[in-house]
C-alpha cells in the first residue's frame, strides 16, 4: 500500500506503507546513523514515540532475534526506511523484520528517500511528523498533527515495579534508577559482579538509601529532562551519599540536580559512529549514542563539575565528574548496543569508586 511521511512543515515523503491503511503513526522524527542494530534501536526505550529514519539503506537483512532485545517491547512510534529486507540471512534469526514489525505492532513506510529526509532534518530542525496512508484524508492528517508531542515519556518505559538481578557472593549493590534502561547496560554491569536492584524513575531517595546500595546507577531514557523534575529532586538529595554514574538521559538529570542547565539540540546525536574526545587522556573514542538534549557548558561554570568528555562533531558535553565527590557522567552508551567497545572500562572506574568508598 502506498503510504506517506508528512512533516510539520507540510514537507511530504512517500513511499510503501508496510501494515496497511491502519498503520499510521505520529511523533517526532528522528534519524540514526548506525550501519547496524535495527533491533537494538527498535526496543531501546530512548526512543519512546519517535519516528526513527535509518540513514542505512537496506534493513532487515539479517532478520531479527530475542537475545538482541534492549527492553521488554519496542516503544518507537514508527520507522521509516529504504529498502525492506524480506529475505534475511542469519544464523541467528528467529523472525524476518517484516514478521517483527507485525508482532510489534510498528507502522513502518519503506522505499523513502531517507538520504533526503535526514539532509531535511538536518537543516530544519528535528520537527513532528505523520506516517498515514496515501488515501488519508486531510481531516485525519490535521487532527493528528494537532497533537502534541508528549511529555515525561520516562513514565511509560521505566520498570511498573522494582527488581533485582542477582550475583555472586560479595557482589556490589547497585541501585539502578530506570529511566528507560537498556539490557545490555545491565548484562555490563552483571558482568562485573554486581547485584543490581532496579527500581520505578518515581522512587524517592528515602526508599534508594533504604536498599542500602554500595552505589546508584541513573539510567538512559527518553524525552526532556526538564519534564521529570520531581525526579531531578530525589537525585539531588542522594548527592553525597554514594558513588552516583549517569548515563545519557541519567547524566542530564544528574547535571540539572547539580544546578546546571540543558538545552534541545538541533537534531540530536544517534548512531553508533560518534567520535568523543576524553579530555583527561586525550584520546578519542567512537561511541553510541542516542539524545536530543545536552547539557549547557556555560551552566557549568561555578559548580564542582569539571567537563571530562566533548563530541567532536559539535563540540557538546559528553561528560562531566565531580570535583570532590565520586560522582560521574557521560551523554553516550559505554555499554554499545550496538556499537563500538571503546567506552566500557567506565563501568570499571564506577566499580573502583564503590569499592573505594566502601572501604
Amino acid at each position: 500500500m502506498k503510504g506517506k511521511l508528512i512533516l510539520e512543515d507540510g514537507t511530504t515523503f512517500r513511499g510503501q506503507l508496510f501494515g496497511g491503511s491502519n498503520a499510521t503513526a505520529e511523533g517526532e522524527v528522528v534519524f540514526n546513523t548506525g550501519m547496524t542494530g535495527y533491533q537494538e534501536i527498535l526496543t531501546d526505550p530512548s526512543y519512546c514515540r519517535q519516528i526513527v529514519t535509518l540513514t542505512y539503506p537496506l534493513i532487515g537483512n539479517y532478520g531479527t532475534a530475542k537475545i538482541f532485545n534492549q527492553s521488554r517491547r519496542s516503544f518507537v512510534g514508527g520507522l521509516v526506511i529504504g529498502e525492506l529486507c524480506d529475505k534475511p540471512s542469519s544464523s541467528s534469526m528467529e523472525k524476518t523484520l517484516p514478521e517483527y514489525l507485525t508482532s510489534e505492532k510498528i507502522p513502518c513506510l519503506y522505499d523513502v528517500d531517507t538520504r533526503a529526509l535526514t539532509k531535511k532534518i538536518r537543516s530544519a530542525g528535528t520537527m513532528k511528523g505523520v506516517i498515514v496512508s496515501e488515501y488519508t484524508s486531510q481531516a485525519t492528517i490535521n487532527d493528528m498533527m494537532k497533537l502534541p508531542i508528549r511529555k515525561n515519556v520516562v513514565e511509560q518505559v521505566t520498570a511498573p515495579v522494582a527488581y533485582t538481578l542477582d550475583a555472586r557472593e560479595g557482589a556490589l549493590n547497585v541501585v539502578t534508577m530506570d529511566f528507560g534502561i537498556k539490557k545490555n547496560i545491565l548484562d555490563a554491569m552483571r558482568k562485573l559482579n554486581c547485584r543490581v536492584t532496579v527500581v520505578p524513575a518515581k522512587t524517592t531517595a528515602e526508599e534508594i538509601l533504604a536498599l542500602n546500595p554500595d552505589g546508584i546507577f541513573l539510567s538512559n531514557g527518553p524525552g526532556d529532562p526538564k519534564d521529570v523534575p520531581e525526579v531531578i529532586s530525589e537525585v539531588k538529595k542522594l548527592i553525597g551519599t554514594r558513588p552516583i554514574f549517569g548515563i545519557c538521559l541519567g547524566h542530564q538529570i544528574l547535571a540539572l540536580a547539580m544546578g546546571a542547565n540543558t538545552y534541545k539540540l538541533k537534531f540530536g546525536h544517534r548512531g553508533c559512529n560518534q567520535p568523543v574526545k576524553d579530555l583527561r587522556t586525550g584520546k578519542v573514542y567512537i561511541t553510541s549514542q542516542n539524545h536530543g538534549y545536552a547539557v549547557e557548558e556555560k551552566s557549568l561554570q561555578g559548580l564542582p563539575l569539571k567537563v571530562t568528555h566533548v563530541s567532536l562533531n559539535d563540540g557538546t558535553v559528553e561528560g562531566v565528574r565531580h570535583n570532590e565527590l565520586p560522582i560521574t557522567s557521560v551523554q553516550y552508551h559505554p555499554e554499545a548496543a550496538p556499537g563500538p567497545n571503546d567506552s566500557v572500562r567506565l563501568f570499571d572506574e564506577f566499580i573502583d569508586q564503590m569499592k573505594e568508598a566502601k572501604s
